[in-house]
């Protein structure tokens, strides 16, 4: 069932977080932002799948979500900006949808260098309070064969994007980041260590951003050491009802907003892609 079913990760020694529950938030004070890569758009409302997306915006309200693709007025009271792949059609892309009553100050595409822009992976919406970027962080490859560029060239410049918008106001980065950080995220971290997503490059790299950049990861601002706290799972060997996942989907905040994160939370339970939706709560 969508929704409303409980689900339940087991974490450490007695620890357990429901990653399905109601997330009631005060509209005036605080905003709910919800993260979904739906693994291709235009598949994704083709097929029975849609349903997850628009049960979700039904019982979110408020929010504002990250999503592959093409289609502009699915979702009626919502503005959407899409932002398409140039370089090879289909291949990737990111979208944001934003309710009519939020009035955003500009949206903005990319991180103002081609060689990275082509690919239609990143969205710059800037509110008042702070930047909120979406982004579809590039796969280094089933053969590690964009790993270089993945962490020497695309990681180096986006921090550097972020921290260009996070010398004016906070940021709030979220996205399919493609990297498990710890241990804890993903099943089997020993039998990983040389694939794409946990390779110590993408982990090193990714933690620059956390320890060097001061970067906080919202859900372990939380949840700290819970394991099975999964967003991904591949479609392969049942992945996914064998709980055998990775968490490779982020809300990366500014560490100025801190005292400013309600919640931070995975809905586990929405299908329709391989991974799941994830959500924000923050203060305004």
């Amino acid at each position: 069932m969508v929704g409303k079913r409980k689900a339940e990760a087991e974490g450490s020694g007695d620890k357990k977080v429901k990653v399905d529950r109601e997330h009631p938030y005060d509209e005036d004070s605080e905003y709910k932002l919800v993260s979904w890569n739906v693994n291709g758009y235009k598949a994704f409302w083709g097929k029975e799948s849609g349903k997850y997306l628009k049960d979700l915006v039904a019982k979110v309200g408020k929010f504002r979500t990250a999503l592959e693709g093409t289609y502009e007025d699915i979702l009626p009271g919502y503005v959407s900006h899409f932002n398409s792949c140039t370089a090879k059609n289909g291949y990737s892309g990111t979208a944001v949808y934003i309710k009519n009553s939020i009035k955003p100050i500009a949206v903005t595409f990319g991180m103002g260098i081609e060689k990275h822009d082509t690919e239609g992976r990143n969205i710059t919406v800037e509110l008042p309070e702070y930047y909120f970027v979406v982004s579809y962080v590039p796969n280094s490859g089933s053969k590690l064969e964009r790993l270089d560029y993945r962490t020497e060239e695309w990681d180096v410049d986006m921090f550097k994007y972020l921290n260009t918008l996070q010398e004016k106001k906070p940021v709030i980065w979220t996205g399919d980041l493609n990297v498990a950080i710890l241990d804890i995220d993903v099943h089997n971290p020993k039998g990983n260590k040389n694939t794409a997503g946990f390779t110590d490059q993408e982990r090193n790299s990714f933690r620059k951003l956390i320890d060097e950049h001061k970067y906080i990861d919202s859900f372990r601002h939380f949840q700290k050491d819970v394991k099975n706290c999964y967003t991904y799972w591949g479609y392969r060997m049942n992945m996914r009802e064998k709980d055998k996942g990775w968490r490779l989907d982020y809300f990366m905040t500014s560490e100025s907003l801190k005292d400013k994160l309600k919640d931070s939370y995975i809905l586990k339970s929405y299908l329709g892609s391989d991974h799941c939706p994830l959500g924000l709560i923050i203060k305004k």
